[in-house]
C-alpha cells in the first residue's frame, strides 16, 4: 500500500514458513549451504538414502556373477534359483530406496524453493520504494521465474553427490578383489572424466550470466512497452519500440544459442564419456577372461559394476553443470537480498500524540494538524516530492509536531503516515481482502466505488487478478483510494486520487473524503477544482516552493498562474460562476 510495493514472486501468496530465517548473503556457496542447513534432518536423510542406494547398485552385478559361476557353470539349479531370488530381492530393495530417496530430495528442493521465495519477498517489502530505484522490475521477474527454480534444483545435488562418491569407492573396492589393474583404471579414469569438463563449466557460467542479464533487461523493456502502449499508439511510436524489442530479442536469442551449445556439449560428455570408459574397461576385462585371468562370472560382474558406475559418474558431471548454473542464479538473488535501503532507520523517538503539524522546510509547506490541505504545483513532480518528504520516503529536514521525521522510528512513521499513489500496487484476491478486510463498505462509499463492487459477479467476494486488470482504470483508482481510506492513518497523503474519474464522481469523492477525514490530517496533490474547492487550505507551489496559500476561491481571484493551471488555461470563463459552481 502507498509507496511501498510488494512483488509476488512466482505467484506464491501463502508459504509454509512463519519465519524462513536470516540468509547467509556472504556468497553464493554460503547461501546454498544456508538453505541446506535450515533443513538438516531432511538433508541427512536424503544423503543417507542416496548413499545406501548408490552402494547397493553394486550388489546386483555381484549377485549375477555368482549366479553364473555357482549356478550356470556348475549346473547347480538350487544355487541358480537362490542367487536369482537374491537378485529379485536386491531389485525390490533398490526400488523402495530409490522412491524414498527421490521423495526426500524433492522435499529438500521444495523447501529451498519456498524459503528463497519467502526471504526475497520479505526483502522486497523491506526495501519498498528503494527497490525500483536500484533493480529493474524485469530483473526481479526473471529471478522469480527462473533463478529460484535453478537454485532449488541444485539442492538435490548434495545427497546423491555423496552417494555417488561412495558408489564410486564401492566399485573400486569390488574391482580390487577381481583385478588390481581394472581397479586402477577406474580409480584414475573417473576423476579424469569429471575434471575434463571444467573448462566447459566456466564457459557455461559466463554465458549463462550474460543470458540472465539480457533476459532481465528484455523483460523490463516488455513491461515498459505494455505499460505505455496506449501512449505509444497515440504518438505513433509503437513500431519504433517494437523494432527495438525485436533487435534485443535477437541478441537474447543468440546468447541463448551460446548457452545451449555449451550445455549440449556438457550433456553429451556426461552421457558419452562414461560409455567410452565402459567400453575400455569391458575390453580389458574381456581380454583377461580370454586369458583365463578372471572367470566369466567375474567378467559379467566387471561389466555390471562399470555399467552401474555410469549412473554416479553421469550424475557428478551433471551436478557440476547444475552447480555452475546455480552459482549464477544465486548471485542474482543475493544482489536483491544485499540491497540497502536508501532510507536508513536511525529514529528512536516516538511520534507526536494525536494530530500534529507537518512542516517541509525545503518547500516551506506547513500542514496544520487535522486539516485537509491541497498542493498545486506548476511542476507536478514538485508536489509529489513534498509528499515524499512528509511521508519520509526521502530523508529531509521535514518535521512532525516539531520533531524531525528522521528521529522518529520508521515503523511508527509507516504505521501512522500513509502515502498513497494513484498507481499503487493492487494484489490479486477477493475485493474485501484487496481493500484491507473487515467492513470495507464505508471506505468504498467514500471512494464512490460501490458501483464497482456491484458490477462484479460475487460482490465483495469477487476475485480480482493481479493489479485488478479486469476493471477499468478509473475503477482501479477508486479501489486504491478505498484501500487508503480504509487504513485510517493519522496522516493521509494522496497523489492525484481522482485523475481517472469523471467530474460527477470526483465531486462525490471530494465531498465524502473531506467529511470522513474531519479532525485528521489529509494532504492531496491535485489540480482538480472539485478537490481544491473542498480543501481547508490550498498551497500553490512555484518552482518547488510556496508561492501563495489560501482557499481555492481566493487563489483563483488573486493568482493568475494558479488560475490558468487549475482552470486548464481557460481565462474566458466567468471566475465567479466557476467558484460558485464548485461550492
Amino acid at each position: 500500500m502507498g509507496r511501498t510495493s510488494i512483488v509476488e514472486i512466482m505467484g506464491v501468496t501463502s508459504l509454509v514458513f512463519t519465519d524462513p530465517g536470516t540468509p547467509d548473503t556472504r556468497g553464493p556457496l554460503r547461501y546454498l549451504y544456508w538453505l541446506g542447513r535450515r533443513q538438516p534432518r531432511r538433508v541427512l536423510t536424503g544423503t543417507t538414502l542416496s548413499t545406501v542406494w548408490m552402494v547397493l547398485l553394486m550388489v546386483p552385478p555381484y549377485l549375477v556373477s555368482r549366479a553364473i559361476d555357482d549356478g550356470v557353470r556348475a549346473r547347480d539349479t538350487g544355487a541358480l534359483l537362490g542367487w536369482a531370488g537374491a537378485v529379485l530381492g536386491a531389485g525390490v530393495t533398490l526400488a523402495v530406496l530409490g522412491t524414498l530417496r527421490h521423495r526426500t530430495m524433492t522435499m529438500v528442493r521444495t523447501d529451498g524453493l519456498y524459503r528463497t521465495v519467502r526471504v526475497l519477498t520479505r526483502r522486497v517489502v523491506e526495501l519498498g520504494p528503494a527497490l525500483p530505484r536500484q533493480v529493474a522490475a524485469g530483473e526481479v521477474v526473471a529471478i522469480g521465474s527462473a533463478d529460484i527454480m535453478t537454485i532449488s534444483h541444485v539442492l538435490t545435488v548434495f545427497g546423491p553427490g555423496v552417494g555417488a562418491v561412495f558408489g564410486y569407492t564401492a566399485v573400486a573396492v569390488a574391482l580390487l578383489g577381481i583385478s588390481p589393474l581394472l581397479a586402477a583404471v577406474v580409480l584414475l579414469g573417473v576423476p579424469l572424466l569429471v575434471v575434463s569438463i571444467g573448462p566447459l563449466l566456466r564457459r557455461l557460467q559466463q554465458a549463462d550470466a550474460r543470458y540472465r542479464g539480457l533476459q532481465g533487461e528484455l523483460t523490463a523493456r516488455a513491461g515498459d512497452i505494455v505499460a505505455g502502449l496506449r501512449v505509444l499508439c497515440g504518438i505513433g511510436g509503437k513500431d519504433l519500440f517494437a523494432g527495438r524489442y525485436r533487435d534485443r530479442s535477437r541478441v537474447l536469442r543468440a546468447e541463448g544459442y551460446r548457452v545451449g551449445a555449451v550445455t549440449s556439449w556438457i550433456q553429451a560428455l556426461a552421457v558419452g564419456m562414461p560409455l567410452v570408459f565402459l567400453a575400455v574397461v569391458t575390453w580389458l576385462a574381456a581380454r583377461m577372461a580370454a586369458a583365463h585371468t578372471i572367470t566369466v562370472g567375474e567378467l559379467v560382474a566387471v561389466y555390471g559394476y562399470v555399467a552401474v558406475l555410469i549412473t554416479p559418474v553421469s550424475f557428478l558431471i551433471e551436478s557440476a553443470d547444475d552447480l555452475g548454473r546455480a552459482l549464477v542464479s544465486t548471485r542474482r538473488v543475493l544482489r536483491v537480498l544485499t540491497l540497502t535501503e536508501d532510507i536508513p532507520d536511525h529514529g528512536t523517538r516516538p511520534g507526536p500524540r494525536g494530530q500534529a503539524d507537518l512542516h517541509d522546510p525545503v518547500s516551506g509547506v506547513r500542514v496544520p494538524a487535522g486539516s485537509m490541505v491541497a498542493l498545486v504545483a506548476t511542476r507536478p513532480g514538485d508536489a509529489v516530492a513534498v509528499l515524499d518528504r512528509l511521508g519520509r520516503f526521502t530523508d529531509s529536514a521535514a518535521t512532525w509536531g516539531g520533531t524531525p521525521l528522521t528521529e522518529i522510528a520508521l515503523d511508527e512513521v509507516r504505521r501512522r503516515i500513509l502515502v498513497a499513489d494513484n498507481d499503487a500496487y493492487l494484489f490479486a484476491g477477493p475485493v474485501r481482502a484487496v481493500i484491507g478486510g473487515g467492513d470495507v463498505r464505508p471506505a468504498l462509499r467514500i471512494a464512490a466505488a460501490e458501483d464497482v463492487v456491484e458490477a462484479l459477479p460475487d460482490g465483495l467476494d469477487s476475485v480480482l487478478d493481479d493489479q485488478a486488470r479486469t476493471v477499468s482504470g478509473g475503477q482501479r483508482q477508486r479501489l486504491r483510494l478505498a484501500r487508503a481510506v480504509h487504513a485510517r492513518p493519522d496522516v493521509l497523503l494522496l497523489v492525484e486520487p481522482t485523475s481517472a474519474v469523471d467530474a460527477h464522481t470526483e465531486s462525490l469523492i471530494a465531498t465524502r473524503l473531506h467529511a470522513d477525514r474531519q479532525g485528521r490530517t489529509t494532504v492531496v496533490a491535485a489540480t482538480s477544482p472539485q478537490l481544491l474547492a473542498r480543501a481547508d487550505h490550498v498551497i500553490f507551489l512555484s518552482d518547488g516552493t510556496v508561492a501563495a496559500t489560501g482557499s481555492h476561491a481566493e487563489l483563483v481571484r488573486t493568482q493568475p498562474r494558479y488560475r490558468g493551471l487549475v482552470l486548464r488555461g481557460d481565462e474566458d470563463v466567468d471566475q465567479h460562476h466557476v467558484v460558485g459552481d464548485l461550492r
